[in-house]
């Protein structure tokens, strides 16, 4: 039922299949393994028969296998964004990231289920169907299999990962604008990784949100997302919003400078890692919303830090509270902008219109095309995202959630150590500061899902609300908003067995010591199973 339910929903999208026949083998020869996993709907389209790339046998990359988000163009691979607005788009060149890859060996092994256009949580909101958590807490079978999210948006990516298609040497490319990277990671026990903003190639990402949007990196481990992350960490003039050498360079070296007493000693002395505060007046990154079940391995995780000479530092982030509001208002507002594109004229889907007096105004003819062509939650965010833009609503709610914006990374600045080489005239960072935030990564363990007979989809399960749907990303947000860089590492699970990760959060820039961090946790956690109680 559920096979064939997935396998249903995948079919929607005939034309674009047509259009691949070319590039893709239809036998399955080659990748058995990868076959009996396609309940999971993780990739979208996949490329049977791999080439071997043609680089040289030292390549960096030579032999991993790379999955794609389905909103990161591919050449000659159709790029969807998992929706029917998109369909038929199959892009004549590589985005700036995938053709890194390619230079330095990698494969490119097919495209990931996403959330439309990137916008969702749960995977849900996807013309594929929804893509489902591979994490098997009871070593059930495919029937018995208990359905569960596997997050969003980039959830295809996560699960392609936890997976293991083809072979373990596999990672994947997300994006990741309010958490869509860490929050899969976390859900499906992967290593989740978003680059500072600006740090990573934007060109060839289909938008959503352009202030927020960052290309991420998920992987099996910490080593394998720093290799993809070395090898895609270029400067690229193509890219509006890239940062330049001289700036990286910049904050590189600061960021060095706190690093090198303790990662050279085997021990992490001087490594000063900030604890948001927990009360019941301040509870930061610790809502009422916070399962119980995440705090146990969020304590373990503290305690081995702890024991390796980290010095664990309670900090308070007050504006953290408004960042999730601040956050939707501003995606929202850029994503009415950047899907204005999509009229029916020169971009997308075109729907024609019933008769001739549907042609006699332009607004007629756009809405047959956006409302076949945009899906629900799309749809929602672009009307949200409208209303703050217009003359009545701009001051009071774009405005104030830029004003928003700047308290939140002036919270994180004032808290780290290292100073931001982004700000001037700011706060001088000072060695009472912080070098990392650790906080959960998500709320909760990965959600569960039920079919709607009625819908024939899934929706979550009955105990969460649509409201409760946009609080999954509340503890992701607050670093998207300041551009941070920012790293979900599995830490343990909860008391249902499913996966729970934990986020470390550095100063713009000081992607290595994320990095690094991360690695001491997965280290520390290695061989144990880390539960609640």
């Amino acid at each position: 039922m559920l096979r064939r339910h997935l396998l249903n929903c995948r079919r929607i999208n005939t034309a674009s299949k047509r259009i691949s026949r070319h590039y893709y083998s239809t036998t399955t020869a080659t990748d058995a393994h990868a076959n009996d996993k396609d309940y999971l709907n993780a990739l979208v389209y996949r490329i049977h028969e791999v080439p071997e790339a043609q680089v040289a046998q030292d390549a960096p990359l030579k032999n991993l296998l790379v999955a794609i988000k389905d909103n990161i163009c591919t050449a000659g691979i159709p790029t969807t964004c998992s929706s029917r607005m998109l369909k038929t788009f199959v892009p004549p060149y590589d985005a700036t990231v995938v053709k890194l890859l390619r230079e330095a060996g990698a494969s490119i092994i097919g495209k990931t289920n996403c959330d439309e256009f990137g916008m969702g949580s749960s995977n849900l909101w996807s013309i594929h169907g929804p893509a489902l958590n591979p994490s098997d807490p009871g070593n059930a079978s495919e029937s018995e299999l208990e359905l569960r999210s596997a997050g969003g948006s980039s959830g295809g990516s996560a699960a392609a990962v936890a997976a293991g298609f083809c072979d373990a040497q596999v990672s994947a490319l997300g994006t990741d604008t309010g958490g869509s990277v860490r929050l899969p990671a976390s859900y499906c026990g992967v290593v989740g990784f978003k680059p500072s903003y600006g740090i990573v190639s934007r060109w060839g990402v289909i938008s959503y949100a352009d202030s927020l949007d960052c290309v991420g990196i998920l992987g099996k481990t910490v080593d394998y997302v720093r290799q993809v992350y070395h090898t895609v960490n270029k400067y690229d003039e193509s890219d509006p919003t890239a940062a330049h050498v001289e700036t990286r360079d910049q904050a590189a070296s600061i960021c060095h400078e706190h690093m090198v007493n303790w990662s050279t000693s085997g021990r992490l002395n001087g490594l000063r890692i900030g604890i948001p505060q927990l009360s019941p007046a301040s509870q930061e990154y610790f809502p009422s919303e916070l399962s119980s079940a995440i705090l146990g391995p969020y304590r373990e995780t503290l305690r081995c830090l702890a024991a390796r000479g980290a010095q664990l530092v309670s900090v308070s982030m007050p504006s953290t509270r408004y960042a999730l509001s601040a956050y939707y208002v501003i995606a929202s507002a850029e994503a009415s902008s950047n899907l204005a594109r999509y009229d029916g004229i020169e971009f997308g889907l075109r729907v024609d219109p019933d008769g001739p007096s549907q042609i006699k105004k332009a607004g007629d003819v756009y809405a047959q095309t956006r409302s076949l062509g945009f899906g629900p939650e799309v749809q929602r965010r672009i009307l949200l995202g409208t209303y703050a833009l217009t003359a009545d609503a701009f001051d009071n709610y774009f405005l104030q959630a830029q004003r928003v914006r700047k308290l939140v990374r002036a919270d994180f600045d004032r808290v780290f150590r290292a100073r931001n080489v982004l700000t001037t005239g700011g706060t001088e960072a000072s060695d009472e500061g912080v070098d990392v935030l650790l906080h959960p990564s998500a709320i909760q363990t990965a959600p569960a899902l039920v079919h709607d007979p009625e819908k024939g989809a899934y929706r979550l399960e009955d105990s969460v609300s649509s409201l409760d749907a946009y609080l999954q990303d509340v503890l992701t947000v607050p670093a998207s908003l300041a551009g941070l860089p920012a790293m979900s590492v599995p830490s343990g699970f909860g008391e249902d067995k499913w996966p729970i990760g934990v986020s470390v959060v550095g100063q713009w820039g000081c992607d290595d010591l994320v990095l690094r961090v991360g690695n001491e946790i997965e280290s520390l956690l290695a061989g144990s199973t880390v539960d609640v109680g």
